[in-house]
This record gives C-alpha cells, sequence and structure tokens, in this order.
C-alpha cells in the first residue's frame, strides 16, 4: 500500500511551476518598483524642465510688464503706472535665483543665466536712465532719447534670444526625457506582461498537471478502498467458511461421540447385566450365612448403578432424540427461562441486562430448549463473582434467523478450556460431571441450530445461539 501512495505522490513538476510562478511574480513585484522608482525620477526631471521654462517666461513676462510700466509712465506722468516697475526688479532677481537653482546641474544653463542677469540689470539700467528723463526733461548732455531707445530694443532683443535659447534647450532635454520616459515605460510594460503570461502559463500547466495527478490518486485511492472492500468481503467468507467448518468438525465430534457412547454403552451393558444377575444370585445363595456380604453385595449393586447411571447419561447427551415442536416467542422464552434461575440469580446478586431487537417466533421443544439455556446461564452464574456479575442477554433477527446471545463478566476460559467445552465429562468445577454443555449442544443440534462461544480470561465469556424463526 505504501508502494501505491509514493506512486500517485504529485508531481515535483507542480511544485517546480507554482515555485517559478511564485519566483516570476516576485520579479514582475521588483520590476514594478522599480519602474515606478524610474518613472517619479523621469516625471520629476520633466516637471523641473516645465519649470524652467515656465520661470523664463515669467521672467519675460515681468521684464515686459517693467517696460509697459515705464512707456505708460512716459506718457501720462501718472506715477501708478510705475508700479509694476517698481515691483519688476526684485521679482525678477528671485526668478533668477529660482532658475539658478533649478540649472546647477547645467553649466550652459549657468552660463546663459549669467549672461541674462547682465543683460537684465543692463535693461534696468535704461529705465532708471530714461525714467530720470522724463521726470527732469534731460539726465546729462550725453542722453539723447532716441539713441537710449534703440539700445533699450537691442537689449530687449538679446534677452528674448538668450531666454529663446534656454527655452530650446530645455524644450530639448524635455523631449529626450518624454523619449527615454516612454522607452522605459514600454520596456517595464512588456517586461510585467511577459512576465504575467509566463506566470498564467505556468499556474495553468502546475493545475493541470496537479489535476492530472489528484485524478490519478484518487482512482489509485479508489482501487485500494475497492481492494480493501474486496479484501474485507474475502476474510467475512473465509470467517463464515470458518465457522462452518468449525461447526461440521462439533457435528463430527458429536456424532463420533455419540458412536463411542453408544459402543461403550452396548459393550459395558452387556457385562453389567452379567454382574447385577450374578449378584443378585449371590445374594440370594449366601446372604444368609454371612451378614458382612450383604454390605459388600449392596457396595456392588450402587456402583452398578452408577456406572449405568453414568451410561445413560452419556447416551442422553450425545443422541439425536424425538421433539415436540410448538411456537413460542423467543423473548417469552427467555424470560421465562429466567424466572426459572431467579434462585440462583438473587442468590449472587446479579444484574441482569435485557436488551431484546427482536419479537421473532421460533418452534422449538420447550422443555429441553429450557434445559439448554439454563445450563448456559447457571454456568455463567457459576463463573461471575456475587454481586458483581453482570448478565447480558440480547435478540436479534438477521433473516431468516434468530440470534440470542448471552454475555458474562466472568473469569473467562483459555484456548484449550474453550475447545473441549462441549467434550462430555469435560468440567472445571469442583463437583461437575460435564454432561450439562454436552447436553446443551445436543438440544440444539436436535432444533438443527448453532452455537458459538468466544471467551477471554478474566473478561468473560460469549454464547451466541442461532435458531431459524418459525
Amino acid at each position: 500500500m505504501k508502494r501505491v501512495f509514493e506512486k500517485v505522490k504529485p508531481d515535483s513538476r507542480i511544485i517546480i511551476g507554482y515555485s517559478a510562478s511564485l519566483f516570476l511574480l516576485l520579479v514582475v513585484y521588483i520590476v514594478t518598483i522599480y519602474s515606478n522608482r524610474q518613472l517619479k525620477e523621469k516625471t520629476n526631471l520633466v516637471e523641473h524642465t516645465h519649470k524652467v521654462i515656465f520661470n523664463l517666461e515669467v521672467l519675460l513676462s515681468t521684464i515686459k510688464d517693467a517696460e509697459t510700466g515705464v512707456r505708460g509712465y512716459a506718457l501720462t506722468h501718472d506715477d501708478d503706472f510705475l508700479t509694476p516697475y517698481i515691483n519688476s526688479h526684485p521679482e525678477a532677481d528671485s526668478i533668477l535665483l529660482l532658475l539658478e537653482k533649478l540649472c546647477k546641474d547645467n553649466q550652459v544653463q549657468l552660463q546663459r543665466l549669467a549672461e541674462l542677469r547682465t543683460v537684465i540689470d543692463h535693461r534696468f539700467e535704461i529705465f532708471a536712465k530714461g525714467l530720470e528723463y522724463y521726470r527732469h526733461g534731460q539726465i546729462d548732455s550725453n542722453y539723447q532719447l532716441k539713441p537710449a531707445q534703440l539700445e533699450s530694443k537691442r537689449v530687449m532683443n538679446k534677452l528674448r534670444r538668450i531666454v529663446a535659447f534656454m527655452q530650446a534647450e530645455e524644450n530639448n532635454l524635455l523631449a529626450e526625457r518624454d523619449s527615454a520616459l516612454k522607452s522605459k515605460f514600454s520596456s517595464i510594460t512588456t517586461i510585467t506582461i511577459t512576465s504575467l503570461l509566463l506566470t498564467l502559463l505556468l499556474v495553468v500547466v502546475g493545475f493541470v498537471t496537479y489535476t492530472r495527478e489528484n485524478k490519478a490518486r484518487k482512482m489509485a485511492l479508489q482501487n485500494i478502498k475497492e481492494y480493501q472492500q474486496q479484501l474485507g468481503r474475502r476474510i467475512d467468507e473465509l470467517n463464515k467458511a470458518n465457522a462452518q467448518l468449525l461447526q461440521m468438525r462439533s457435528l463430527e465430534k458429536f456424532a463420533a461421540t455419540g458412536r463411542i457412547a453408544r459402543t461403550i454403552a452396548h459393550e459395558v451393558r452387556n457385562p453389567l447385566t452379567n454382574i447385577n444377575l450374578a449378584t443378585s444370585q449371590l445374594k440370594t445363595d449366601v446372604a444368609s450365612a454371612d451378614e458382612n456380604l450383604g454390605y459388600l453385595f449392596d457396595v456392588i449393586d450402587r456402583n452398578s448403578n452408577r456406572i449405568n447411571k453414568l451410561i445413560s447419561d452419556l447416551l442422553h447427551s450425545t443422541k439425536f432424540s424425538e421433539l415436540n415442536f410448538s411456537t413460542v416467542a423467543v423473548n417469552t422464552f427467555l424470560d421465562d427461562t429466567l424466572t426459572m434461575a431467579k434462585d440462583r440469580i438473587d442468590l449472587n446478586k446479579v444484574l441482569i441486562e435485557k436488551n431484546y431487537d427482536s419479537h421473532a417466533e421460533i418452534d422449538i421443544d420447550v422443555e429441553k430448549m429450557k434445559i439448554a439455556f439454563l445450563n448456559i446461564i447457571i454456568n455463567a452464574i457459576e463463573a461471575m463473582e456475587a454481586h458483581k456479575g453482570i448478565l447480558h442477554i440480547s435478540t436479534k433477527q438477521e433473516g431468516e434467523n434468530c440470534m440470542i446471545t448471552i454475555k458474562d463478566n466472568g473469569t473467562g476460559m483459555d484456548e484449550i478450556s474453550l475447545s473441549k467445552l462441549f467434550e462430555p465429562y469435560f468440567t472445571n468445577k469442583p463437583n461437575g460431571n460435564g454432561l450439562g454443555l454436552a447436553n446443551t449442544q445436543n438440544i440444539i443440534f436436535n432444533h438443527k441450530g448453532t452455537i458459538e462461544v468466544s471467551s477471554t480470561p478474566g473478561e468473560g465469556s460469549t454464547f451466541i445461539i442461532t435458531l431459524a424463526v418459525a
């Protein structure tokens, strides 16, 4: 059986498949974490580029606001127009500092920012001189409006050009980073999908393999179960055949014992009759001559009668006799038999447990069968310790047979005593003659019934009598 189980044990491929699936899922998990970090880094770089481009736009817009404010003041001489100009210079410095921080790892952009700072400072100088001119009419003799405006336009164009270069550089970086981000995302997606497909394939293979192996295992277990059932049936058949064989041996032994008993009776009774006749004649002829001879003749008569009685009992216990059948309920019959043994039961304080599961009727010679069951019950009572004995009697119907079980908790019997239990003159009792159970077996056999006995020393004995239902 162990070899069969080893053959149907799940294939190692199932373990390998599920282990590989778990490994691939772990790889997918690690790749996902790594890809998320990469995507986050690339996203930060893209966001960084957008910040640089946005701040360059804000810087350019701030210079334009300053220029617009100065022009408004030149046309209206209203100080309210100077508010954007006044705020623009600090804002421009702040934006330049932020851009320097953002571009700290790009030397080209840092150089352009330095150039841009110089141009912006120059632009604000031009604004300052122009404001002085508009406020006081002329700053000095060297300042002329038209050349100043031309210079302002040139500086502004240079500023726009630097900003455009920087934005172009950032746009190039943005394009590269977008391309790298797309490539990275595509690679990660390919790896993830491939890993998931392989995992799914391995899971399917493992499931199919497990199903096939499990089916084989179930079939093997089913075969084992069927084999066990067949083995159980064979064992039951062997037990029944063995019981029948034992029953046949008991019948053969019983018949052989009867033949021997009849032979012995014939051979013993003939000379015993001659002895009795001779003794009777001698008693008549010589008894009056000597009184002591009368006593001896009495001894001869008593022993001769005893021998004759033993032979008669042996014949009665081993021969088939005529039966007077009558139909009786098995439970009523058992209760009547227990009533006949009531004195013994009460004397030994035996507890009677009944479990009547059958209400069948049986055809028996009631008087003879009571003798048979009384022998069993009395033997059980005598085998149990007083005040501690429990006699269990149960009935059960199986098909056309009624089974009567009588079980005690007495001393029990060993195998040798059990094998000789129904032999004439075999007894373990000091004053027994060994013919009670032999007579019981004879009565049950006469009714075409069976009697089986099982016993364990120290635990008690069980008698099972099977009789045909009426």
